[in-house]
Parts: C-alpha cells; sequence; structure tokens
C-alpha cells in the first residue's frame, strides 16, 4: 500500500509523519506551510518543523499518467521499449564483432613478432658462435679474456683492429635470413637481362604423351631439378651432370604440381588422380600416399617446418596432411563459396596461406582457426598461380584475364596490375629466394624487378605454353619447363 501527502495526493517523494494529526504529508510542502502558518493544516493545531518524524521507505513508484493506462498506450509503450531493447542489442552485437576482429588481429601480430624474435635471437646466437670461432683462428682474443697486462691486438700503425661481425657469418647463417637483406652474391638487374638460353633437355618425359605440367628446384641443392609430366610420372634431373636421377612412377593420371623437400631426399606430387604421392629419391620409390580428396588435386605446397603439406582441390576442399603418417590432419571448405580451388600456396611464415578459386577470388586463410580472414577480388577468370614474396609482404597473383595483380599484405589491397598480351595464359609465379625478381611463365617467360615492377627480361624459346619457372641460388640462372616437353636453363 503506497503512502500519499494529504496536501497533494500524490506519493511523496520524502514522506513524513505529523505527531499532531498523525497524517502524511511531502516535506517540502509541508515544511512551507509551516513556514507560511505554524500550524498543522489537518486540525489547525501548533506545529513546528522539528516535531516532524521522516518516514524510511524504499524509492516509491509513481503511478503511470493517466493517459499510458488504456490498452493502445500500453502497447505503444512496450513496442517503444522493445524497439530500444533491440537497437541496444544490435549495437552491442557491432562492437562484440569489432572487438573480436581487433582481438584476432592482435594475436596474429603478437604470433608473428614472436616468431621474428624468435628467429632473430637463434640467427643472433648463431652469428656470435661463429664469431668467437673465427677470432682464436685470426689471432684475435675475446675483450673479456685479455688480461691488464697483455697488450690489445693492433693492426698495421697501432691502432685497435676493428672486428666485423660480418666476417664471422657462414654461409648457413646468410641462407637462414634470406629473404630479409638482398645477398651480395645475388646476381644484378643489368647483368639479369643479358641471360640467354644455355641448355635445353627434351628427353625427360614420354614423347606420346608430350608436356612438362609442373616444376620446382630443391632448396638446398638448385642444380636438382622436378619436374611432373603428362605422362604421369615424376623426374628428378641434375643439371650439372645433364642426367636423370630418377623416374618416379606411380601417378595413374597426369602430374600436375611438384615440390621438392628443402632437407630431406624426398619429393612430392599431386595429380588429378585425387591422390599426393610422397616419394624417396634414393630408394626410387612412393614412400607415403596421401588421400586428402575426393576430385583431382589442384595444388601443393609444403609448410615452412618441412612436415606437413597444403592441398586443393577441384572437390572445394583445402587439406592440411602429416607427411610422416599420410593423416590428413583437417580438411576445410568455403560453404559460402561452392566453387572449385585452383591453387594454394603457405605464406613463408607458416601461420597463414593462399587459395585460389575458379571464381576468381583469392583467399587468405588463418592456418590455427581454419577460417578465411581475407578475401582479394578483382580478376576476371579462374585464379592459375598465386606466389608470395620471401618477405611476405607481398602476394602476386595470375588468372585467365591476361593480367597479373600485385596486393600488399599489410594494408590488404591490391596495388598493381599488370595488364599483359591479349590471351596470354598465366601459368606459373615465382619470387626469387630474396624477393628481388618475380617470374612469370605462360605463353612466354618474363622477370620483373620488384619495387619498381618493370620488366628485365623476355624469353620466348619455347614452343608450348609455360608450365613452370624457377630461379637458382642467387638468381644465378632460370630455369623453365612447358608443353613441348623441354625443360630450359638460362645464364649468361
Amino acid at each position: 500500500m503506497s503512502l500519499v501527502c494529504a496536501i497533494s495526493n500524490e506519493v511523496p517523494e520524502h514522506p513524513c509523519v505529523s505527531p499532531v494529526s498523525n497524517q502524511v504529508f511531502e516535506r517540502r510542502l509541508i515544511e512551507k506551510y509551516i513556514a507560511e502558518n505554524g500550524t498543522d493544516p489537518m486540525n489547525g493545531q501548533p506545529l513546528s518543523e522539528e516535531q516532524l518524524v521522516d518516514i524510511k521507505v524504499s524509492h516509491p513508484i509513481r503511478p503511470k499518467a493517466p493517459s499510458a493506462t488504456s490498452i493502445p498506450a500500453i502497447l505503444k509503450s512496450l513496442q517503444d521499449e522493445w524497439d530500444a531493447v533491440m537497437l541496444h542489442s544490435f549495437t552491442l552485437r557491432q562492437q562484440l564483432q569489432t572487438t573480436r576482429q581487433e582481438l584476432s588481429h592482435a594475436l596474429y601480430q603478437h604470433d608473428a613478432a614472436c616468431r621474428v624474435i624468435a628467429r632473430l635471437t637463434k640467427e643472433v646466437t648463431a652469428a656470435r658462435e661463429a664469431l668467437a670461432t673465427l677470432k682464436p683462428q685470426a689471432g684475435l682474443v675475446a675483450p673479456q679474456a685479455v688480461p691488464a697486462s697483455q697488450p690489445t691486438a693492433a693492426g698495421a700503425g697501432g691502432e685497435p683492429m676493428e672486428i666485423n661481425e660480418q666476417v664471422g657469418m657462414t654461409p648457413e647463417i646468410i641462407q637462414k635470413v634470406r629473404g630479409k637483406t638482398v645477398p651480395e652474391e645475388l646476381v644484378r638487374a643489368e647483368d639479369l637481362s643479358k641471360y640467354r638460353q644455355v641448355a635445353s633437355h627434351a628427353g625427360l618425359h614420354s614423347a606420346s604423351v608430350p608436356g612438362i605440367l609442373a616444376l620446382d628446384l630443391c632448396p638446398s641443392d638448385t642444380n636438382k631439378v622436378l619436374t611432373g609430366g603428362a605422362d604421369k610420372n615424376v623426374v628428378v634431373f641434375d643439371k650439372n651432370e645433364e642426367q636423370i636421377v630418377a623416374t618416379l612412377k606411380g601417378h595413374t593420371k597426369k602430374v600436375t604440381s611438384v615440390i621438392y623437400h628443402p632437407s630431406q631426399s624426398v619429393v612430392f606430387s599431386a595429380s588429378p588422380d585425387t591422390t599426393i604421392r610422397v616419394w624417396s629419391v634414393t630408394a626410387g620409390s612412393c614412400v607415403q600416399v596421401v588421400r586428402a580428396h575426393e576430385a583431382g588435386v589442384t595444388g601443393l605446397s609444403l609448410h615452412a617446418t618441412g612436415d606437413y603439406l597444403l592441398s586443393s582441390s577441384e572437390d572445394q576442399y583445402w587439406a592440411f596432411s602429416d607427411i610422416q603418417t599420410g593423416r590428413v590432419l583437417t580438411k576445410v571448405t568455403d560453404e559460402s563459396a561452392g566453387c572449385a580451388l585452383t591453387c594454394a600456396q603457405f605464406h613463408p611464415d607458416g601461420l597463414i596461406f593462399g587459395t585460389g578459386t575458379a571464381d576468381s577470388q583469392i583467399k587468405i586463410w588463418d592456418l590455427k582457426e581454419r577460417t578465411n580472414v581475407a578475401n582479394f577480388p578483382g580478376h576476371s577468370g579462374p585464379v592459375t598461380s598465386i606466389a608470395f614474396s620471401e618477405n611476405g609482404y607481398y602476394l602476386a597473383t595470375g588468372a585467365q584475364d591476361s593480367s597479373l595483380k600485385l596486393w600488399d599484405l599489410r594494408k590488404l589491397k591490391n596495388f598493381k596490375t599488370i595488364t599483359l598480351d591479349n590471351n596470354y595464359e598465366v601459368k606459373s609465379l615465382v619470387f626469387d629466394q630474396s624477393g628481388t625478381y618475380l617470374a612469370v611463365g605462360g605463353s612466354d617467360i618474363r622477370v620483373y624487378i620488384c619495387k619498381q615492377w618493370s620488366e628485365v627480361l623476355n624469353f620466348t624459346d619455347h614452343s608450348g605454353l609455360v608450365t613452370g619457372v624457377a630461379f637458382g641460388e642467387n638468381a644465378q640462372f632460370l630455369t623453365s619447363a612447358g608443353m613441348d616437353r623441354s625443360l630450359k636453363f638460362y645464364s649468361l
């Protein structure tokens, strides 16, 4: 039951009771009445403010105005409250989505930073060890080991000898930091422009079903060349010896993708026969068959650890498989897209990768979360090839629209489009190990210098489509393979 002021007949905000009349009043009103009359308004007897007794009550709820007590008014009030709740809920959902994106981005940056720090720490430790090894050989003594009475090593003229840490950088360490700095041995653009064909080999694959469809070089020994042919065979070729090291047979259809393992005598191949095969070059036999897809395999890429394979397929799925056991660890599709994947490539850090689709989309995926984190539209035909630069900043893409697009992964946008000749077919894209040059294979062979993106080389020696291009170590040579069944080498 609500308390009601005897003067205003409304629920009081600060109720108090008069001991003279035992009536409840709003303190503000009764104080004003006492100031003017000095009596109780109900019975006229004398009354002072000190006699009033406050009543302790919970916060009073005022009754609704008479205009809000009808059914239509109540319904309108409920509708207004519902609308306000929905708007507030929508705002909260937007804020939650934004926060999730910011968190995901921050976690990716943190992961990448941790990897870079760990790698740099390892490289610094290795460089210091190499330097410490070289000091005794050069007759130098580490500063902390020099006794107070022993003179410091000096060069000619008595000046202290300067120690250049680069003296202690072994070839192995230089190889580890490739892509971050341009190696001194890298062929300069003016020399690269003078390259000419120096060798051509047409006997690697069968002449009855002509065509080399895939090409790769061994990262640790670029004289070892790996090819996949329309004759269903995988061939390992030695450039120096100019002879076939191994012919690997087992696929039931043409071989469209090949990869040479960077540190083991192992190669990988993929085919429209739906299988991925792991081969031992030494034994010349298949050691593992990975059955990750239900349709033809269109792309293959090796993870930075060398232990896992990424594959894409016409069945619209990409798969992540263990090369040791042949087990498929995860298999994902973009259900909203519903189209075949045409190629796949790991980013150098191994945390993300890209796939190309038959409907001209380039999709970037987060490997840990197995989610599509970015899309690059812009091509107008099926994507035929994608390649990440070694420093991880750039992505090059080619499609059946006679164009080559370059994307900045830091800004997630297309910053350069190179329009090629009409009906030019891009079949292969590859950056050299330093990220200085980009080679394009298709209707012919073209080499661009990065950052300037100007063409420095063009070869038209193949009589058919060029299906694969690759750089030798420090771009000392360029190799290509094509549908004319030939493997060609270019150098000074």
